[in-house]
């Protein structure tokens, strides 16, 4: 196994097991709920949005270690940018865990650390682990009430 895969496993168990911004989030100004069914991974997102950038971003819930890290990742890498800068990085990432696994996906280096989970598209099934939070804030900045799914 290569030195560059283990750093990204060290990555992800690191997330999984101390997550970043796990809490209840009282003065938050858009949340969502995700449910991945195949996995069982129920998330509940947080996010305090104003003058149009998200000033704090927070999860709560329960899944599986790659679900976890990237909640944890994700409210990390959003803090500080606006909603479209948020969903230009949801794309990208999307986009990078999407790529089938014999091609290279683009601009996965624009990722920063967010860049672990492009070994996750290996694992197809675990593709929908690692995009939930994401379609979860998705959905959470759109406003939208109905649970985010991976179906």
């Amino acid at each position: 196994m290569s030195d560059l895969r283990e750093l990204y496993q060290e990555v992800i168990l690191d997330h999984s097991k101390k997550p970043r911004n796990f809490r209840e989030m009282a003065d938050a100004t858009h949340h969502a709920d995700g449910h991945n069914r195949l996995c069982g991974d129920k998330l509940h997102v947080s996010l305090k949005v104003q003058d149009g950038k998200i000033v704090d971003a927070a999860f709560k819930g329960s899944g599986c270690a790659i679900s976890t890290a990237s909640a944890s990742m994700m409210t990390d890498a959003l803090r500080g940018k606006s909603v479209e800068e948020a969903m230009a990085l949801f794309k990208l990432f999307h986009t990078a865990l999407t790529t089938p696994a014999t091609e290279e996906p683009e601009h996965v280096d624009d990722l920063g650390k967010l860049a672990v989970f492009a070994g996750v598209r290996e694992f197809p099934v675990r593709v929908k682990c690692a995009t939930l939070p994401w379609h979860t804030m998705e959905l959470a900045v759109k406003g939208e009430h109905k649970p985010a799914t991976t179906e």
